[in-house]
């Protein structure tokens, strides 16, 4: 009888439960950027960034609560472990030696083992100064590079740093495939990498997706991954449309064209707050606070914003309160500098830069540029107070900024051309070679505690010598600024450091390397059928963990 009753049990539960979601079928994502290039270590591009979190791994990552974990390594580096050890550099420097060993299961997708020969060959890649790597400085740093076996490596790193456990822009190159491209002309590697004249070699990928077609500028088809180590991923194929135009965007998402909108490359913040009202019965919107850094740049080559005064007239004469309220409801707060208040380094005492017309007024004047005929600013020589302002062309968040800022800049005496760009043209040559003549709108993204040492120290502008390496496109170069870049990186006590973050922000405040906007809130928009998608709230993309993705059961 006992066992009747248990048995009736099992089949009404069994009833009552929703059935299980079966894997498989296609994912489809919406996003307004298409990658310049395919390869990891060239340009920083975030749609980049996106498409390889799925079809790659970097050695190490930030994750969804902000701490440091191994991704394609087994185990983080540890002083208390052994595995991280001080040590002094050739040139008597204090110095640091860190250990990581790679997943012992990890494979290119042709079935090549993932191993410390392409450690290697990556390494090589980056200092080679003729490549072309984006982050340049991180392989300046590791000046020796001991293999121990297949699978086990060291660094040797050339400074103590705080953050020595994290390696996120070390991404692994397959040696087997890129080596000879590489070695018969690192000043083309760039130009000429598999990851963009042979994409579709699954040998490029080690992630749980590899790419198996796509349309430049347009789409992007992925599938499982048959050598990729971890858990299986949910969807037997995932496809990335570009659509440039946000409204256009929208628009397929209603269709049934695309499942979801990626949430740092999709709506602007308005626009998902409208969405929200109409369709939130049927999509679920989730709205992110990031470390992403809305800003203007300057090319300091330019000699009208060479002049501090003129930058500083710029932001006063910004009204970024009102922008931050009426366009995007006050849920992307105006930034001071290049730190977020979501930082635990951040200092709330930074001077900040009020809409105040009346002083940037003096300040132009004081800069030699008076009002003249039809109100527009000119210098002794007669010449006109004229910037070109540069964005990604259908992002319509940054376009209405854009047309604010041209409006309210006219009333101060300065006229402002608009020129925007599609956003391969825009980040994959115009800001990477510095070819804006003005300003640039754009963001970066960082880690928590992220030293901007590759876009504001003096090495780190970009030139045709260096091969467009570094990501200081503005042409900042300040002495001061980088020696309190050293001093954060190499100070390992927590409150000594916080006074020196400090600083930095108060020297940013008072020189201007960028002019800062606002801190972005990215809006995902996702089906209410999906699970899994966590976003970070910093630089690593929701895809380094797309196997968690999956279709809710019932």
């Amino acid at each position: 009888m006992r066992l009747i009753l248990l048995v009736l049990a099992l089949l009404v539960g069994a009833l009552a439960s929703p059935p299980a979601a079966r894997a498989g079928g296609t994912l489809t994502i919406g996003l307004t950027q298409y990658p310049a290039t395919l390869n990891p270590n060239i340009e920083s591009m975030l749609a980049k960034v996106y498409v390889e979190g799925m079809t790659l791994r970097p050695l190490t990552a930030y994750d969804q609560d902000w701490k440091p974990v191994c991704m394609v390594c087994t185990e983080l580096p540890d002083l208390a472990k052994g595995t991280a050890q001080l040590e002094t550099t050739p040139d008597g420097r204090k110095g640091i030696a860190v250990t990581y060993s790679l997943q012992p299961d990890a494979t290119w997708g042709d079935g090549t083992p993932v191993t410390t020969d392409d450690v290697k060959f990556t390494w090589e890649v980056g200092r080679n100064p003729n490549s072309g790597v984006s982050n340049f400085e991180l392989y300046k740093r590791i000046y020796k590079l001991d293999v121990l076996d297949a699978k086990r490596f060291t660094f040797h790193l050339d400074r103590v740093d705080f953050d020595y456990q994290s390696a996120g822009d070390f991404r692994l190159l397959p040696a087997h495939i890129e080596r000879p491209i590489f070695e018969a002309d690192p000043a083309q590697y760039r130009f000429r990498t598999a990851f963009d004249s042979d994409p579709t070699n699954p040998g490029l990928a080690f992630g749980p997706y590899k790419i198996v077609s796509l349309t430049p500028g347009s789409e992007i088809v992925l599938a499982r991954n048959p050598t990729w180590w971890g858990e299986k991923p949910f969807f037997d194929r995932v496809v990335l449309r570009t659509i440039e135009n946000t409204a256009a965007l929208e628009a397929n998402l209603l269709s049934g064209s695309i499942d979801m909108i990626a949430g740092s490359l999709g709506l602007s913040l308005d626009q998902a707050l409208a969405f929200e009202k109409r369709h939130g019965d049927a999509y679920r919107v989730i709205y992110k606070p990031r470390l992403v850094y809305e800003h203007l740049a300057p090319n300091l080559d330019n000699p009208i914003l060479a002049d501090l005064k003129v930058r500083q007239a710029l932001l006063l004469g910004a009204d970024r309160e009102t922008i931050s309220k009426q366009l995007f409801a006050g849920k992307q707060p105006v930034a001071d500098s290049s730190v977020s208040p979501l930082d635990w380094i951040y200092d709330p005492d930074v001077e900040h830069y009020p809409y105040d017309p009346a002083r940037a007024g003096r300040l132009l004047d004081e800069a030699g540029w008076h009002r003249g005929p039809g109100g527009i600013r000119r210098n002794d020589k007669g010449e006109p107070l004229r910037l070109s302002l540069m964005t990604t062309a259908g992002n319509r968040s940054r376009e209405l900024v854009e047309q604010v800022l041209q409006a309210q800049w006219k009333q101060l005496g300065i006229e402002v051309t608009i020129k925007n760009e599609p956003a391969r043209v825009f980040f994959g040559q115009t800001v990477t070679q510095r070819a804006f003549p003005g300003l640039a709108m754009f963001a970066w993204l960082s880690s928590p505690e992220n030293v901007p040492r590759t876009t504001l120290y003096c090495d780190q502008i970009p030139t045709a010598e260096n091969h467009w390496a570094g990501q200081n496109v503005q042409g900042y170069c300040n002495k001061d600024m980088d020696r309190l870049i050293d001093a954060i990186e190499t100070e390992l006590d927590r409150d000594k450091r916080k006074a020196l973050w400090a600083r930095l922000q108060a020297r940013y405040a008072e020189t201007l390397p960028a002019l800062p906007l606002y801190w972005r809130a990215d809006p995902y928009v996702l089906p209410k059928w999906l699970e899994g998608v966590r976003p970070t709230g910093h630089q690593n993309p929701t895809t380094l963990w797309i196997e968690n993705w999956r279709r809710k059961d019932g």
